[in-house]
C-alpha cells in the first residue's frame, strides 16, 4: 500500500506502527463505542490499511513493531485468512463495520477489548499468547471453533447476541486453551457451544447470564478441564449439557439460578467430576440429570434439588453436607425413572462411609418399601407383613415384641382353659407357657404341643399361633440374612 493514499488518521497509525506506539482517537473516557458508525473521517481507518500493517508493515532497526489502536472506526473487512502476523495487535474501543475474517490465521497476541463488532469469524485461529474480548459487544456469532490459544481467553463482561436463531452465539467447540477461559459476567443471548473443548487451566463463568429459552444454552459435552469450572451466581434460561465432560477439579454452581421448566435444567450424564457443588441457590426449574456420572465429592443441598431428578447409576464417593436420611430420601423419590435401587445403594454407602449406620438402615428400609410398591398384590401383602413385624429385618426387636405379646395371649388363654391330653396316662404335666412356646417356635419342641389337643376356639388360636410363629421365624431369618449380607 502506498503511503500517499492514506488519510491523516491512517497515516498517524502507519507511522506509529514501527515503534509499537499507541494511537488513541477517543475524545472522552465514557464515550459509547456503539455510536462508532457516526464517527467521522478524523478517526476512521480502513481495514485494508490495518491488514497491510499486520502482514507487511514498515520496521525500524532496534524497534519492536506493534499495532495499538483505540477509539477508531474500522471500515471494510479485516481479512487475515491463513495469514501470519508476527506482531502484537490491540484494537480496543474500536467500532467494526464488518465482521473480521481471521479464519486459520496465526497471531502473536490479539486484544479486541471494549470493541463493538457485528460478529467474529476466527475458527481454527492460532494465538501464541492471549486473546482478549473483554467488555466486547458482538451483534452476531463469535466463531472460534477449533482455535488454539496458547495462553488465556478473556471474555469477561462481554455481550454476544445471536442474530440467527439457528446458529450458536458463541462457538468455542473443539477449542484448545493453554491457560484459563476467563469470562465472569459474560452475557450470551443464544447457545454457548463448548463441546469437545480442552482447557488446561480453569473456566470462570461466575455471574454470567446465558439465555436460550427452551433449548440448550451451554453445550459443554465432552469438555475437558484440568482445573475448576466456576458457575457461581450464574443465571441460565435453557438447559446445560455436560454429557461426557471431564472436570478434574470443582464444578461449582453455588448461588446459581438454573431455569428450563418442562425439560432438563442440568444434564451431566456420563461425566467425570472431582467435586460437584449445588448449593445456596433456589430449586432448579427443570430436571437434574446425573445418570452414569462419577463424582468424587457431591455437595448437594436438598433445597436445590428440583421436583424431578435422574440418578440411575450415579456414583459418588462422599455426599455433603451431612443431612439426616429423612432429608435425603425425598430426592430419590423424585426420580423420573421411578424406583431406582442403585440410587438407594449409593446413599446407603455414603452414610456408612461416615459411620452413620442408623441413617444407612433407614435408607435400606425406604428402599424395601419403595420396592414393595412395584410388586404384585401378594408380594405387597407379604412385604407389609415383613414391614410390620420386623421392619424388613432393620428393626429386629419388633419380632421380640410380637413374640412376647403372642406368648402372653396364649399363656393366659391356655391357663384359663387347659386343652385335654391325647393320652391321659402318658401326657406330661400341662404348662401353658411352654405349650404356647411350642406353638410359636417351629424349630423347638418342649413336648407340650404333641401331647395336648385343644378344641373349639382354642384350637383356632393354636393354629393362629403356629402360623404367626412361622411368619415371625421367616422374617427374622430374612432380616438376619440381610444383615449378614450387608456386613
Amino acid at each position: 500500500m502506498e503511503i500517499d493514499n492514506l488519510t491523516p488518521a491512517e497515516l498517524l497509525v502507519w507511522r506509529a506502527f514501527p515503534k509499537g506506539e499507541a494511537v488513541d482517537f477517543r475524545t472522552a473516557g465514557d464515550e459509547d463505542v456503539a455510536d462508532g458508525a457516526e464517527w467521522g473521517a478524523d478517526r476512521t481507518v480502513r481495514a485494508s490499511v490495518l491488514r497491510a500493517l499486520m502482514l507487511n508493515g514498515p520496521q525500524e532497526d532496534g524497534e519492536i513493531p506493534a499495532l495499538k489502536l483505540s477509539g477508531a472506526r474500522i471500515t471494510g473487512v479485516l481479512g487475515l485468512q491463513y495469514g501470519t502476523v508476527d506482531h502484537a495487535v490491540r484494537l480496543s474501543h474500536c467500532h467494526f463495520d464488518d465482521v473480521p475474517l481471521l479464519y486459520g490465521c496465526r497471531l502473536r497476541q490479539l486484544n479486541l477489548s471494549n470493541s463493538v463488532l457485528p460478529g467474529l469469524t476466527a475458527a481454527t485461529m492460532r494465538v501464541d499468547a492471549v486473546l482478549r474480548l473483554t467488555d466486547c459487544r458482538v451483534n452476531g456469532p463469535v466463531r472460534l471453533g477449533g482455535a488454539q490459544i496458547a495462553g488465556a481467553l478473556f471474555m469477561d463482561r462481554a455481550e454476544i447476541t445471536a442474530v440467527d436463531a439457528g446458529e450458536p452465539a458463541l462457538q468455542l467447540n473443539h477449542m484448545t486453551i493453554g491457560d484459563d477461559l476467563w469470562a465472569p459476567g459474560l452475557r450470551a443471548h443464544g447457545e454457548v457451544r463448548l463441546n469437545g473443548a480442552t482447557v488446561a487451566g480453569s473456566v470462570n463463568l461466575n455471574d454470567a447470564r446465558l439465555s436460550h429459552p427452551g433449548d440448550i444454552v451451554l453445550d459443554a459435552q465432552t469438555l475437558v478441564v484440568e482445573g475448576d469450572v466456576h458457575l457461581r451466581r450464574v443465571h441460565t434460561f435453557g438447559w446445560i449439557g455436560l454429557r461426557g465432560a471431564r472436570i478434574a477439579g470443582r464444578l461449582d454452581f453455588s448461588y446459581a439460578h438454573l431455569s428450563n421448566p418442562g425439560d432438563a435444567a442440568l444434564r451431566a450424564n456420563s461425566s467425570t467430576i472431582g467435586e460437584l457443588w449445588l448449593r445456596k441457590g433456589p430449586p432448579m426449574q427443570g430436571t437434574l440429570s446425573l445418570r452414569r456420572a462419577q463424582i468424587d465429592d457431591l455437595f448437594l443441598e436438598p433445597e436445590v434439588v428440583p421436583e424431578e431428578v435422574q440418578f440411575n447409576k450415579l456414583v459418588y464417593t462422599s455426599l455433603t453436607p451431612q443431612e439426616p436420611a429423612d432429608r435425603r430420601l425425598p430426592m430419590l423419590e423424585r426420580d423420573r425413572e421411578g424406583y431406582v435401587p442403585h440410587a438407594y445403594e449409593q446413599l446407603t454407602a455414603a452414610y456408612r462411609r461416615i459411620g452413620d449406620d442408623r441413617a444407612a438402615r433407614l435408607v435400606q428400609l425406604a428402599k424395601q418399601r419403595r420396592h414393595r410398591a412395584t410388586l404384585a398384590w401378594y408380594g405387597r401383602l407379604w412385604g407389609h407383613v415383613q414391614d410390620a413385624t420386623v421392619g424388613y429385618g432393620f428393626h429386629p426387636l419388633r419380632a421380640c415384641v410380637w413374640l412376647v405379646s403372642l406368648l402372653a395371649v396364649g399363656t393366659v388363654a391356655y391357663s384359663l382353659h387347659h386343652p385335654p391330653p391325647l393320652k391321659a396316662d402318658e401326657a406330661p404335666h400341662f404348662n401353658a407357657l411352654f405349650y404356647t412356646l411350642d406353638l410359636l417356635l417351629p424349630v423347638i419342641s418342649f413336648g407340650q404341643e404333641s401331647a395336648f389337643a385343644p378344641q373349639g376356639w382354642y384350637q383356632s388360636l393354636s393354629y393362629a399361633l403356629v402360623i404367626a410363629g412361622w411368619i415371625l421365624a421367616t422374617t427374622v431369618f430374612a432380616g438376619v440374612t440381610r444383615t449378614v449380607n450387608r456386613q
